[in-house]
Parts: C-alpha cells; structure tokens; sequence
C-alpha cells in the first residue's frame, strides 16, 4: 500500500514537468519564430527597397524610350531634320550654371539630380547656382571632377523640378559631315540650340600639366562662352559630347569648336560618381613625335613612333628600363634630345603618331595595367612591359 502511494505521489511531480519542457519548448519556438519573421522582414525590406530603385530606373528608361519614339515619329512624318522636337525634348535638361567666377551650362544625367558639365566650369567655384528651363533655381555641390578630361559631375542640393536625364548615344559612330545640334547657354542666354555638322573627328586638346584630351569632336555649330558644359546632340536626340573649347583669337566663335565625346562620358561617370575622382594611366615619359628631320638625325629608316626624350625618375617607364635622350642635336632649328628609345608598338598595335599611343592608353588601359611597348633602341628592335601608375594630380 506504501508502494501505491508513494507513487501515486510522483505523478505531479512528472506532470509538472512536462509543462516545464512544453512551456520552454513554446519560449523556444517564440524566439525562433521571432528570429525567422525578423530576418524575413529585413529581406522583404531590402527586396522593397530594391524594387524601388529599380521602378525608378525603369521610370527614367521608359521616358527616355519615349524621347526616342517621338523623334522616331518626328522622322517618319516630316522627312526633315527634327531639330525643333529635338529641342523640345531636350530644352528640361539642359541647365544654366552660375558660379561666383562665371557662367555656363550642364544637363540633367540622371533622376537623382546628378548634372554633367565641363571642370573648368566649376573649377575653384565657392558657389555654385542651378538654373531649369522653367526658372527654378537651386544649388548644387561637386561630386566628381576630371581635370585631364574637363569633366565635371555636380548634384543639386534640392529637387525643385521634374528632372528630365538625356540619352547618352555612342560618340564612336558620329561621321564627319553628320548633322549636330549644339545646346547650352551662350553669354548667358538660356535655352539655346545652334545647328552645324561633325567638321573632324579624334581631335585632341591640351589638358593641364601637357597632356591631352583625346577623341575630342570639332564641330562648326556656333558655340560662344556659356555653352561650355552643354549638351552635343545628334539626330537621334542622343547627347553624343559636351561642349568644351572653341578655337578663336578674338574670344568669340570663328568656326571651330570642340566637344568632349560621350564615350569618355560613359568611361568615367560612374568613378566620378563613386569616388569623385578619375584615375588616368601614366608611363612617365616626355615624347617628340617623329618627322622627316628628326628620322634622318638618329638615323631612323621609317617616319613613325615617338622619341623617348626624359623619363622620370621612379615612375613606370623607369621601372621598366625605357631609355631616355642622352645628347643634344639640332632638328628643324630646334634643340631636341635624342639617344632615348622610340616607341613604335603599343601591345602590338603600331604607334605612328602620338594620336595613337595616347587614344590607345586611355581607351584600354587603366592604372595598374601593364602594356607591351615595341621600342627601337640602337637600331634593334625590342618590347618593354611597363606597368602602368595613377597619373600625378597637377
């Protein structure tokens, strides 16, 4: 009887703790319920974040096809350049840029307010004002900025306007003679468009510190002071440059302007962006392009390449062993230094002009790289690899 009781006595005990387990068995799957809905909504968040972005880059894709549709539809109807649907496509993008130094122009990029436009714009700017078509004014600060390329990227510090980015066509396909259109804000005169054609094409202009702009579009639409940092327009309604320099001695245009093309827009706007910088690759050398007289002084059988005349010390083209000018000699009137290599290869593409060693380099090659260079050298044929640095800032 004892027996009985005393187990009959445990039974609560055995009851109680299988509450204990069930009850820390529901604490349990509480915590892991609540863990996995927590991860979860953190997934659903990031994914409604996502998709947000992606609405609005497809929001921007979608009137920009819609850009092109209605000039496709101008073409089909009229026959005739589309210059005026053109316009009025691209008149909301294109802003007037005020500083406290000066003026000029820069277009919309993109829906987050980025505006593209020339550095020497910008350059040294303390304020820096943003004019719309549709007079709303805000300011804007640098986000990036390419001396070498005059590029500049600002972002406006408000959205005070619908915002209206451009379509960025291809430079590489424009043909001497094709039609543009030049857009911008010439002496300050807003919502401006001029009309010439493509005059040349893979021009270059000196940069600071002596290196070159390269691919550069010569044009014979009017462009004055103002335009800089505006859009270059093909009849597609694409920007394909931005307009950067003229060529003139009185200060007005003559003729000739330049535009920087959108292929090296499209190379560098995302670093900009990203890093407010762009590296460009550099070999550290100073070069004399060859010519009749300078062929017959060392002796060289073929007029192409380039003479190495200094090399500067601890830079890529050290490392690499390229050879500079040892002795002075007299071409064209001129004292050159001569005795160095000449460049005539450049990863198996021959170099005949500076052109051409400069527009491969910064087309194809960015810091870190490294490139085969064919050089001639006492009248022997050999290939240097040079790996290329980060070009000094000025």
């Amino acid at each position: 009887m004892m027996n009985i009781l005393m187990s009959e006595e445990s039974l609560p005990s055995s009851s109680s703790s299988k509450r204990s387990y069930a009850l820390a068995a529901i604490i349990m799957l509480l915590v892991v319920s609540t863990l996995v809905f927590a991860v979860a909504f953190l997934n659903l968040q990031n994914q409604m974040e996502a998709m947000d972005t992606r609405i609005t880059e497809q929001s921007s894709e979608i009137q920009q096809l819609q850009n092109q549709l209605d000039i496709f539809g101008a073409i089909n109807q009229t026959g005739v350049m589309p210059w005026s649907t053109i316009y009025n496509q691209l008149k909301d993008s294109v802003v007037l840029i005020q500083t406290d130094l000066g003026l000029g122009s820069g277009f919309v990029y993109d829906l987050e307010g980025h505006i593209v436009t020339n550095y020497h714009v910008i350059e040294s700017a303390e304020l820096i004002q943003v004019t719309f078509l549709d007079g709303n004014i805000t300011s804007a600060s640098v986000v990036g900025m390419d001396i070498y390329s005059d590029l500049a990227v600002i972002k406006v510090d408000s959205i005070v306007t619908t915002l209206q980015p451009v379509v960025l066509g291809s430079s590489s396909e424009l043909a001497v003679g094709e039609p543009i259109a030049a857009m911008g804000n010439p002496f300050g005169l807003s919502s401006t468009l001029t009309v010439g054609v493509v005059s040349s094409l893979e021009r270059n202009l000196e940069a600071t510190g002596g290196y070159l702009i390269i691919d550069v579009i010569q044009i014979d639409a009017a462009v004055n002071p103002g335009n800089s940092g505006g859009p270059l327009v093909n009849l597609n309604g694409q920007v394909v440059g931005v307009n950067t320099a003229i060529e003139s001695e009185t200060g007005a245009f003559t003729g000739i302007g330049f535009a920087v093309p959108s292929d090296t827009i499209k190379r560098e706007i995302d670093v900009l962006i990203e890093t407010g910088g762009y590296d460009h690759p550099w070999v550290g050398i100073s070069v004399l392009e060859m010519n009749l007289a300078l062929a017959d002084v060392i002796g060289l059988d073929k007029v192409q390449g380039l003479l190495v005349m200094n090399v500067t010390a601890g830079s890529p083209a050290d490392w690499a062993g390229l050879r500079a000018g040892n002795e002075y000699a007299i071409v064209d009137g001129l004292e050159v230094l001569i005795g160095g290599d000449v460049i005539i290869q450049v990863d198996g593409i021959p170099v005949i002009t500076m052109n051409d060693f400069v527009v491969y380099m910064e087309r194809n090659i960015r810091p870190e790289d490294s490139v085969t260079l064919g050089v001639i050298r006492d009248g022997h044929e050999l290939e240097l690899i040079v790996t290329l640095g980060e070009r000094p800032q000025p």
